[in-house]
This record gives C-alpha cells, structure tokens and sequence, in this order.
C-alpha cells in the first residue's frame, strides 16, 4: 500500500475514532467499532497502532491539535486586542457546544477524567497539551498586560490555568444542565468583571 495512502487512513481512523470517543468514552469505544465505522478492514488496526492505548495516545494529540488550530485562528486576528483574542478562542468553543446541544464537552477533559488516574503515559500527555495551552494563553495575557487590559501585578501564566480550570468546570455544568449559560457565565465574569476591572484599575493608576 503506497505510503500517503497509509497515512491517509490513518487519519481517518483518528477521525471516525475520535468522534465515537467523544461521545462514547474511550473505554467504552471498541476497536472493531472504530474500524467498521471508518470502512477498515478488520486486524488492519496493529498496522497502524501498536495497541489501543497507543491510539488513545494518538487520539489525545489529534484533539490537541484541533484546539491549537483554533488559537492559532485566533491568534492571527489583526486589528484585535490581545484580550479579544483570548475571548474569542474561548466564544468560538462556545458556539460549537452550542451546535451540539451541549453535549461531548471537551475531548480532552473528558479524556483527563476517564484516563488521568488510570495511566500514567495519558496523565503525561494530557497534562503536555495542559502546560501548552497554559503557555499560550499567558503569552497573549503579557501582551494584554503590554496593551493596558491587564493589571501589573496579575500572574499571567497563574491566570491562564484559572481560565482553563474555570472553563473546564463550565463544560462540565453545561454537560450536566444541558445549557451553555455556565460559559456564559464563564466569559462575563472573567472578561465583562475580572479584567474590566483590571484595565480600570491601570487607567486610575
């Protein structure tokens, strides 16, 4: 089998995979399941990943880079404050759990809950796409800081990880109540309370 079309298939495996995962769990989620839905052949699987936790591994770094993508988007966005940028990766995420009804959440938190104490090697991976997203988001928090939208004295990099972990829990209230006012909530408080009145405070200053 030519080699594009390995990789080729291989990505659609991660794809359809990725999709029964995040509806399913991945313990819940079958090989065989996988394969059939991408049109597979059945035993072809070990060609293209070692075991299953090798393809949760994979899968982890295929969600990952889906969410860099849209910060990436976001990040790219000219004429738009730093802070803007922040709270538009974050609405853009909104919007898609809106679309789907509240329900999924966030792959890569539902991965942490199922898989963060069951095994080290996903804890490990989970927790690099965690520091990543820490590290860009306090990257565009200096640059907020810089623009005046952030207060001198905020721990940028402190900051990002409480923006995830509130955003995390937010999913989490929205999975359970079925609505998105928990993100709602989420983005008024940290961008309409928090750092109004942080850019407030530097223009009293």
């Amino acid at each position: 089998m030519p080699k594009e079309q390995n990789k080729e298939t291989k990505k659609m495996i991660l794809a359809v995979g990725a999709e029964i995962v995040h509806n399913k769990g991945f313990n819940n989620t079958g090989i065989q399941e996988v394969l059939k839905e991408a049109g597979v052949p059945k035993g072809s699987f070990y060609f293209y990943f070692q075991s299953k936790n090798d393809f949760g591994l994979q899968l982890i770094d295929f969600y990952s880079q889906f969410i860099y993508a849209k910060l990436d988007e976001a990040e790219a966005l000219s004429d738009v404050s730093a802070l803007d940028k922040i709270q538009r990766f974050f609405a853009e995420f909104l919007t898609l759990f809106e679309k789907n009804k509240c329900k999924g959440g966030c792959p890569i938190g539902n991965m942490a809950q199922e898989m963060g104490d069951l095994s080290e090697e996903f804890r490990e991976r989970l927790q690099t796409v965690y520091i990543c997203l820490q590290s860009r988001i306090a990257r565009l928090l200096d640059q907020a800081r810089e623009e005046g939208h952030v207060g001198i004295d905020i721990d940028t990099r402190e900051m990002a990880g409480f923006m995830l972990n509130a955003w995390q829990g937010a999913i989490l209230q929205m999975k359970v109540l079925k609505s998105i006012s928990p993100l709602q909530s989420f983005e008024r408080i940290v961008f309409d309370t928090v750092f109004c009145a942080q850019t407030k405070e530097h223009a009293d200053g």
